[in-house]
């Protein structure tokens, strides 16, 4: 998901006589990565005015003294330096090289002349610590990669981080998340000055989708932030991770860190980049999409493993996270690794997984009941799993993370059908025979049989 302004903020200032707004200025440093340096270049430095794309004057320009070093031994020279800054409209700055080095003072210094003088200022990926470090971030929304959100909150903390976007648009100021968020960025920005039909007649130049939905959530993992081993925090959190199959609450967390709820969740905010209530689910969603994967618990069985008290509690925070149901994500899963051999596929056929019968795509839209001692109303301010849709989120299922087309997405029985693989038949859920009995001489079965009445959902620990 995206998160753009719906108006100008109020420090907008109008742009200087000398710069043009169609020209783009691409700020290059020794050391950064060449995939997100040439984002930039080839969405604004390409005559495409055949297909329908308005063309962007563009200036690369050097941060630093030459030559530029890049991943692969690559060395570049810029025709530009810091002085063409001067001219340009709009300043894009890739990934930078290291999110512990500072930037060359004088570019920081031209970033800031560029933005008091009305130009637009882009952070790619980790350039965003680029604008951070030239206060052009303080008491704005950002983002970055959400690897190096919680690095970028700390440090800076006066930065309003969200690590689930893929790119935030504050008006002159605009930040992405990592590599392919870039593109998605440059793109809004064609869409921003020129139209939907310009950004969607370079999209297809590029072979890339015109707007992704979604965000970041699908692509976390569960790894600890990179500078949390010196906080005093980091004890809780491992413990945290080893314990996510036993059910507990952010209560029960500050409660280890000897700290009050508000402390604990101020605390945890600045060292992750999140709330505690929603990291918490977060890695529990990723535990269960590990052992769906992996092993072949019922999802009722992964739901308890991963802490939650319900498997309904699951299916809504994980269909709302991956964009799947956990039925229809291990179809999907497994008919795209047909490797597996014959062995493992007869083993399935031999013992079928059972229909899940709850997992049906007109529940997919209920809301979920309240988790790990959520809250709803004022008396959460710090937000919960249950979150409101935002503008610009996208209405139906996202693709399984993936599967290439999002074959394996959406609600249903938790069925897959592939025509292209004729093994995936082995994954889809078995039919009742005719009388409604079991093939296996049980009771029948009847796939889609809503709850029993009265039967409630306890807050998930």
């Amino acid at each position: 998901m995206s998160q753009d302004a719906t108006t100008a903020p109020e420090a907008a200032r109008k742009l200087s006589g000398r710069r043009r707004r169609e020209i783009v200025a691409v700020l290059l440093f020794s050391g950064g990565p060449i995939f997100e340096s040439s984002i930039p270049l080839s969405v604004f430095g390409i005559d495409r005015q055949d297909a329908g794309v308005p063309r962007y004057r563009l200036l690369v320009c050097a941060g630093e003294d030459a030559p530029l070093r890049t991943t692969g031994g690559l060395e570049l020279t810029a025709p530009y330096g810091l002085e063409a800054l001067s001219r340009a409209g709009t300043i894009v700055v890739p990934a930078w090289r290291s999110i512990t080095a500072p930037p060359p003072a004088e570019a920081l210094d031209a970033l800031r002349r560029a933005h008091e003088e009305g130009a637009r200022i882009v952070g790619l990926c980790t350039g965003a610590f680029v604008l951070a470090a030239a206060g052009l971030l303080d008491g704005r929304p950002a983002t970055t990669h959400w690897m190096y959100a919680p690095t970028l909150a700390k440090r800076y903390p006066s930065v309003h981080v969200d690590p689930r976007e893929l790119f935030v648009d504050d008006g002159d100021v605009l930040t992405s998340a990592g590599t392919a968020a870039g593109i998605d960025l440059c793109l809004h920005i064609v869409r921003t000055d020129h139209g939907a039909e310009a950004a969607g007649a370079l999209a297809r130049r590029l072979v890339v989708p015109a707007r992704r939905s979604g965000g970041q959530e699908r692509y976390l993992d569960r790894s600890l932030p990179e500078e949390i081993g010196a906080d005093p925090l980091a004890e809780v959190v491992a413990w945290a991770l080893e314990h996510l199959h036993e059910q507990f609450d952010v209560e029960t967390l500050a409660a280890r860190a000897y700290m009050s709820r508000r402390t604990f969740d101020r605390r945890f905010r600045s060292l992750t980049g999140s709330a505690p209530l929603q990291w918490l689910i977060t890695q529990r969603v990723l535990q269960a999409q590990r052992l769906l994967e992996t092993s072949d618990y019922s999802v009722d069985e992964v739901a308890g493993r991963c802490g939650f008290r319900s498997p309904v509690a699951l299916r809504g925070h994980f269909r709302r996270q991956l964009g799947s149901s956990p039925a229809a994500y291990r179809a999907a899963y497994r008919a795209r690794r047909p490797q597996n051999g014959a062995s493992e596929r007869s083993e399935r056929l031999e013992r079928p997984e059972r229909p899940d019968r709850s997992d049906r795509s007109d529940r997919s839209d209920r809301p979920d009941r309240l988790e790990i001692g959520e809250q709803r109303g004022p008396s959460d301010p710090s937000g919960s799993g249950v979150q409101p849709r935002r503008p610009g989120a996208g209405s139906g299922p996202a693709a399984v993370p993936g599967s290439g087309s999002g074959s394996g997405s959406g609600g249903g029985s938790g069925g897959f059908f592939d025509p292209g693989k004729p093994e995936s038949d082995a994954y889809a859920p078995r039919q009742p025979e005719p009388g409604g009995r079991d093939s296996q001489g049980g009771g029948s079965r009847m796939p889609g049989r809503p709850q029993v009445p009265g039967q409630r959902d306890r807050p998930v620990g």
